[in-house]
């Protein structure tokens, strides 16, 4: 198959009469490399080590045990995947809503969340849900981002009150 785009780092050789292209995959990845990203990942990494991976962990680990304790207050949330040591991901249904709809009331109210099967068929099946809404924590986000996870999906209990 010939490449669609042309460009550097995506031939061996060019003459008049002949192109020959690179082996796959550089024979579809003609420009510049990605060079912005890799500076940009140093920069992450030096992040990390200022910081220290150990804190960020329980930065995140802090943020998801607060998110899990909250939503487990309203009446209505099913957390799913309460494992005390867990990434920072929190997984929820609400027997009010779907989690689509879930995920468009959070993101009028300026979360920003996760809603589908997640490419995790069989789990949800073995849950016995269509899909789940899905909120994610990492180093940059706060208490005060959790507290808005939990006035946004209150809100949503009042659109399907």
């Amino acid at each position: 198959m010939p490449p669609y785009q042309t460009g550097g780092g995506m031939i061996r050789s060019v003459t008049f009469e002949k192109t020959t292209y690179a082996d796959l995959p550089d024979k579809f990845e003609p420009g510049t490399p990605n060079i912005a990203d890799a500076i940009a990942l140093k920069v992450a990494l030096d992040f990390l080590d200022e910081i220290g991976i150990r804190q960020a962990a329980e930065h995140e680990s802090r943020l998801t045990q607060l998110a899990m304790k909250r939503l487990s207050e309203i009446e209505g949330v099913n957390l799913h995947g309460t494992t005390a040591d867990k990434a920072g991901i929190v997984s929820f249904t609400m027997t009010c809503a779907h989690p689509h709809d879930i995920g468009q009331i959070l993101d009028s109210e300026g979360v920003a969340i996760r809603a589908g099967h997640h490419c995790c068929q069989p789990l949800m099946k073995r849950l016995g849900v269509p899909a789940t809404a899905r909120a994610s924590f990492a180093l940059y986000n706060t208490e005060e981002e959790v507290e808005a996870l939990v006035r946004g999906v209150l809100r949503v209990k009042e659109v399907f009150a």
